[in-house]
């Protein structure tokens, strides 16, 4: 049976000072679903022909980049269910702030993964996954919204999280400033891995 391939485009929250926005590419061979990026996180064509763009947060910062690129491919970017023959993929909600933000299942021959990059609670949703990209925007503390609207979860708690609901495999995938200097310092997640800019992922 062959792998689904799932390549990290950037790593970074919006205003990250190092890392590209976070976006992922899953590459099937019926085709390629890109997820989230915008500036430098751009959808590489020559890996798979591009089906759909889907976004976690249609007023995020980013949401005018993404358009413009998606635009120049045909596409349109949308919170949407995606299927092929050999992948499917269904938007849940997630706890982030004062309007709807999504993330992702993607179901493939009996195995998941979640791309939840934006998140103040961990979405029960992801519970099992066999490869969950997350958000790690803060690092020991979560990052709270003005107004109390929700926020970034911390990616300590996210690890606790995971690991008690029975994630596999736990990749953090939206680097916040708080995360790189706790990274910096030599610090690593007690469950979990940083996710690496260009890296694939196999489910």
């Amino acid at each position: 049976m062959a792998r689904l391939r799932l390549r990290l485009l950037g790593v970074g929250a919006m205003a990250s000072p190092r890392y590209a926005p976070a976006g992922l590419m899953a590459l099937a061979p019926s085709g390629t679903v890109m997820f989230d990026g915008g500036l430098a996180a751009v959808p590489d064509e020559t890996l798979g022909r591009l089906r759909a763009w889907l976004v976690t947060d249609l007023r995020a910062e980013l949401i005018a980049d993404i358009r413009r690129t998606a635009s120049t491919l045909g596409l349109r970017p949308e919170v949407a269910s995606y299927a092929a023959e050999d992948l499917v993929v269904e938007p849940h909600p997630v706890e982030h702030t004062s309007h709807e933000t999504w993330g992702y299942e993607l179901r493939w021959h009996g195995r998941r993964a979640v791309w939840a990059p934006e998140f103040w609670r961990f979405p029960e949703w992801a519970a099992g996954a066999d490869l969950m990209f997350a958000d790690a925007a803060g690092w020991s503390r979560p990052i709270r919204f003005r107004g109390g609207v929700g926020g970034h979860a911390a990616a300590s708690d996210t690890a606790a999280a995971a690991r008690a609901a029975g994630v596999r495999r736990l990749v953090f995938a939206h680097l916040g400033r708080p995360t790189i200097r706790a990274l910096d310092a030599g610090e690593v997640p007690e469950f979990g891995e940083i996710g690496r800019e260009g890296g694939e992922y196999l489910l």
